[in-house]
């Protein structure tokens, strides 16, 4: 079994500030998420974001829905889910795109994967410093992780990550960078 993902964290303002990552524009393109329970473990079904603090099929401030009363985001503590993308999995395209409206600094990220898990940093506790001696806190920055389902292994309605031998694992994943024009 392979599901390979990574875990960077990305913050684009200029600076880190108590906020953190709050105020970032975000944009999914997926029109359905992976619920969990309290635990993070999927649950094996998938629900619409339409209409839910999930919706991010257009831009909007990561922190606009995140205390909002919901199971889903309780579980989390915040955003800790996979989104299922649109498209085919195998093609490249695009999955997410984040921008700092402070810094006007954006990032799109391109993926051959089915989904992206979103994390926006809820356990961020202050334990690890950075640059300049900044200690990053909760939602310091958000993580935008390629990837099949997770549990695949477990939950038999989502695409298989078994890889037989011999057999070749290709994925790519592409982060493209740039600075947003003054209108």
């Amino acid at each position: 079994m392979v599901n390979l993902a990574q875990h960077s964290y990305f913050n684009l303002s200029d600076d880190i500030r108590p906020t953190g990552i709050l105020d970032h524009t975000l944009r999914i393109e997926g029109d359905a998420y992976t619920p969990v329970d309290e635990d993070l473990i999927p649950l094996g079904n998938l629900r619409p974001v339409l209409g839910t603090p999930f919706d991010f099929t257009v831009p909007k401030a990561i922190g606009v829905d995140i205390d909002m009363e919901n199971e889903q985001l309780r579980n989390g503590k915040g955003y800790d889910h996979n989104w299922v993308l649109r498209g085919s999995p195998g093609e490249l395209r695009l999955a997410a795109r984040v921008e700092s409206p402070e810094s006007r600094r954006s990032m799109e990220v391109f993926t051959t994967e089915p989904g992206i898990q979103m994390y926006s940093g809820n356990m961020l506790d202050g334990s690890v410093v950075g640059k300049r001696g900044v200690r990053y806190e909760r939602w310091a920055g958000v993580c935008l992780e390629t990837q099949h389902s997770p549990d695949s292994p477990n939950q038999k309605g989502f695409p298989s990550v078994l890889l037989r031998p011999n057999a070749t694992y290709r994925s790519i994943t592409m982060l493209r960078f740039g600075i947003t024009e003054v209108p």
